[in-house]
């Protein structure tokens, strides 16, 4: 996400560190530099002209020019007013008013609305919550029915619409189940036009004046790039969004609709859809986000996924058998489970600092993980538990089982035997449950 952008700020920023000292020249060179990145990446000009405008303010204050460590202090006020534009703060939903509250997701189709409707249910959902789905999209051909599956997958509630039912029928029928069942929020997936129209507009009008939902949640596609942004402003101008999420945004490497779409529509971006499967949705933070483009990486965000994938009593008996060096090739298989649970290697390292500006240079197969768990299965619980047992005969059967070589065998051998020499070096008093707090909350 955003590779190119943090590319073009490192070096641009980079520049700036090779001066002890920075002249008023050195800094207007800079920021012409940082503002070709921004509207390489498809940022709004407006958007950009500003940014540059309030960096270039402060950057000619004695803050930066009378500093003993100007760099230091360029990327403080660069990092504070990319957080400024991405919208300050975060902003939760508001989920005040009579229960059932209501959730109404608009946008264009193929935005990611349905998706997001169980995205959004299954966050929800794990925070506590009781939410029901409910489709009134009667024009998409099995748009009900696709919802109804997602219900299923995440196991919430969701009422079957007869298509040829009003929206506004459905949706209040939807509402009555909901009371009936105890539930406290409906999520509304409406329908959506491959273009902005008076139909899909006074459809939306007609929806929020009737139920006057606590949001109303803008889906836009990230990788429409400034026509997300527009999109995002008719919307808002037309029937008023609370808030906006901003879909597929793993595949928008350019960032222009996320640094530009607060600043334009007045609307803050709530959550990120950051993949296709029904967990991939994150709450949006201004100042991590901002802190991965400058690449400083997201350590919080990357705990926070962790302390949601791993099993906290697992981790609690992985510690003891730690300490006691008692690391077993079925540790490592139920360890390879829970880090494929946080995503792919790229997406974690995404959240280093250091690492994400790097990851073009970065070539990891994620099939070896795969391969790796394979050759672990092939054993028997024997080998998996004493490695040792394992000779040339055993290695060729694990091999043929698995359908990988002898020398991937070897390999996966060797691997553990260097993750059990690190963490005999983790069993130094504090360290272990140094890291295992952190990650863990232990």
């Amino acid at each position: 996400m955003f590779e190119g952008l943090s590319e073009r700020l490192e070096q641009a920023l980079g520049k700036f560190k090779e001066k002890g000292k920075l002249s008023e020249d050195d800094i207007k060179k800079g920021l012409r530099e940082i503002k070709l990145a921004l509207l390489e990446a498809d940022v709004n000009y407006r958007v950009v002209k500003n940014f540059i405008k309030r960096i270039e303010e402060r950057a000619l204050s004695s803050e930066v020019i009378e500093s003993l460590t100007p760099f230091q202090q360029l990327v403080k006020i660069v990092y504070e007013e990319l957080v400024n534009t991405l919208g300050g703060e975060a902003k939760g939903l508001d989920l005040g008013g009579p229960r059932p509250a209501k959730i109404l997701l608009a946008g264009l189709q193929g935005s990611g609305k349905t998706t997001t409707a169980a995205k959004l249910a299954l966050f929800l959902k794990k925070k506590g919550h009781r939410p029901l789905l409910v489709s009134a999209d009667v024009y998409r051909p099995a748009a009900i029915d696709q919802l109804e599956v997602l219900a299923k997958k995440i196991d919430v509630p969701f009422y079957k619409a007869d298509p040829k039912d009003k929206p506004v029928n459905i949706v209040k029928n939807a509402i009555d189940m909901a009371k009936d069942q105890g539930r406290d929020i409906v999520i509304i997936d409406t329908a959506g036009r491959l273009h902005i129209d008076e139909d899909l507009m006074n459809e939306l009008v007609e929806l929020k004046q009737t139920f006057n939902p606590s949001e109303v949640l803008l889906v836009a596609d990230a990788m429409m790039g400034q026509d997300a942004v527009n999109v995002a402003k008719t919307f808002n101008d037309r029937v008023g969004v609370t808030g906006i999420v901003l879909t597929k945004v793993e595949g928008d490497a350019r960032g222009g609709a996320a640094l530009s779409i607060k600043e334009i529509t007045g609307c803050p971006i709530k959550f990120l859809g950051v993949g296709e499967k029904v967990d991939a949705l994150e709450v949006f933070y201004p100042e991590r986000l901002a802190s991965r483009i400058l690449g400083m990486g997201d350590i919080l965000t990357l705990i926070e996924k962790a302390q949601e994938a791993f099993d906290l009593k697992k981790a609690k008996e992985l510690e003891k058998k730690i300490k006691k060096l008692q690391f077993d090739l079925e540790d490592l298989r139920e360890q390879l489970r829970q880090m494929r649970k946080l995503g792919s290697v790229r997406e974690i390292l995404e959240f280093l600092p250091g690492v994400g500006k790097k990851l073009s240079q970065f070539d990891f197969d994620e099939k070896e993980l795969v391969k790796m768990e394979a050759i672990i299965n092939s054993m028997t619980i024997q080998e998996r538990r004493n490695p040792k047992i394992i000779n040339a005969s055993r290695k060729r059967r694990i091999a043929k089982g698995s359908g990988t070589t002898v020398q991937d065998v070897n390999k996966l051998l060797r691997s553990y035997e260097e993750m059990k020499k690190l963490l005999k070096h983790m069993r130094t008093p504090g360290r272990m449950q140094n890291f295992l707090r952190r990650m863990f909350g232990m």
